[in-house]
């Protein structure tokens, strides 16, 4: 029998593996092998390296295309190895770098122009990936794509296809806290200093207009998409789905692995701690000066960020639009097929 943080890992979050690029055989096989928490990050780190072996079997008779997707398998199987596992910082840097690095394989083979981009920020740097729609001729639109309290720019891979094909540029992006960025920062409030870094960073890039600029965040990254609206012009619409209006809301009822990421990303020394700082991630008196054009997504079914919460969001923001999906949970990844076209069409309409 596996242990309560095991069996809510598999409860929770099932859906947002295979909607991200864990093959549902990798899922199943690789949770079914595990029983006490201790041992997530050594069995998922298992899985990715088998995927680098078969990227290097791809590779060795000429087949890039299979070495690609094979890299970009072992780099969404590392990010998972360390979502939300703190039990040894140590490690969890560890399987960031092996993510970062395996996506970065991925991408030399199946989107050449890629790019990493790095923005200074507070004496540290934050890190994006960087990919432009292909064919582009002209300048194209820009999409900011935010991860939220585990998620990372290795997480986005195949939701950046999305957007990608629709046309628009994507940025996913690494700010304090997260993923690489997170390695010498912690959450702060005011995300808005990563999205304006990241954007002066990218400033006269021809294949780029940033006179077009969109933003899309998941989960807590529905705060930060926000938050950064509120404070960075430069944005013109923005899209949040299962962001929080108080990340502090219903603490007591988050699920512990959850709280127990946020304490250790946020810096804080225990649970009390780290509500207190959850609680300075607050939309009051934010949302309701966002005048750009925002779509706000949840599911009913959200365990970890209550949909009335979210739904705050779209009641304040001036030019607010709502949409819950009633069987959705948690980022609506059990129904990717319906929320992620959504939010493409609606920032690429309002992006022109």
């Amino acid at each position: 029998m596996a242990d309560e943080r095991v069996e809510s890992a598999v409860a929770n979050w099932g859906p947002r593996f295979i909607a991200n690029g864990i093959d549902y055989n990798d899922f199943v096989r690789t949770t079914a092998s595990i029983s006490r928490w201790e041992e997530w990050i050594d069995a998922w780190s298992s899985t990715a390296e088998m995927h680098r072996e078969l990227a290097q079997q791809a590779l060795s008779v000429g087949h890039s295309r299979s070495a690609g997707e094979a890299f970009a398998r072992a780099a969404v199987s590392y990010h998972f190895a360390k979502f939300v596992w703190v039990v040894d910082l140590e490690r969890n840097h560890a399987a960031t770098e092996a993510a970062a690095a395996s996506l970065y394989e991925a991408h030399a083979l199946l989107d050449p122009t890629a790019e990493r981009v790095r923005a200074p920020l507070d004496g540290g740097d934050v890190v994006g990936n960087l990919r432009l729609p292909p064919g582009a001729d002209a300048p194209v639109p820009l999409v900011l794509l935010l991860p939220g309290l585990d998620s990372t720019k290795e997480e986005f891979f195949s939701l950046e296809s999305v957007f990608l094909s629709r046309g628009m540029a994507t940025l996913s992006l690494d700010g304090p806290g997260q993923g690489e960025t997170g390695f010498h920062s912690h959450i702060r409030s005011d995300y808005e200093v990563a999205v304006t870094a990241a954007l002066d960073a990218l400033a006269g890039r021809r294949e780029l207009d940033l006179g077009r600029v969109g933003a899309a965040g998941m989960s807590l990254g529905g705060y930060y998409a926000v938050r950064a609206a509120a404070f960075e012009p430069r944005l013109k619409a923005i899209a949040g789905v299962s962001g929080p209006y108080d990340m502090s809301a219903a603490w007591e009822t988050k699920p512990a692995l959850t709280r127990e990421a946020f304490a250790c990303y946020s810096g804080a020394s225990d649970d009390r701690e780290a509500r207190e700082r959850a609680a300075q991630l607050n939309l009051a008196g934010v949302a309701e000066i966002v005048e750009q054009p925002c779509l706000v997504v949840t599911g009913k079914r959200d365990r970890v960020i209550p949909w009335e919460d979210t739904k705050r969001i779209a009641d304040e923001a001036p030019n607010g639009e709502w949409m819950l999906y009633e069987e959705a949970t948690h980022v609506c990844n059990n129904v990717p097929f319906k929320y992620r076209p959504l939010i493409a069409d609606w920032l690429r309409d309002r992006l022109g």
